[in-house]
């Protein structure tokens, strides 16, 4: 498993309670469900990075 990074984020109280209101409705934590809507966020905008093929370095292109 990948390494994770924590990420302190300021955000309104209204969308507070809207994520965690979806989280609990889906059954995730509000840290999942928050990494989910990013993830989605990103596939949709074309910016998903590809994991790296194998014997690859993350961040190498000519590796």
């Amino acid at each position: 498993m990948t390494e994770r990074k924590a990420v302190l984020i300021r955000i309104d109280p209204e969308l507070h309670d809207a994520l965690q209101r979806w989280a609990a409705a889906e059954f995730r934590s509000l840290n999942s469900q928050v990494e989910f809507a990013l993830r989605r966020a990103l596939a949709e905008a074309g910016r998903m990075p590809r994991p790296a093929a194998p014997g690859q370095r993350e961040g190498r292109e000519d590796a």
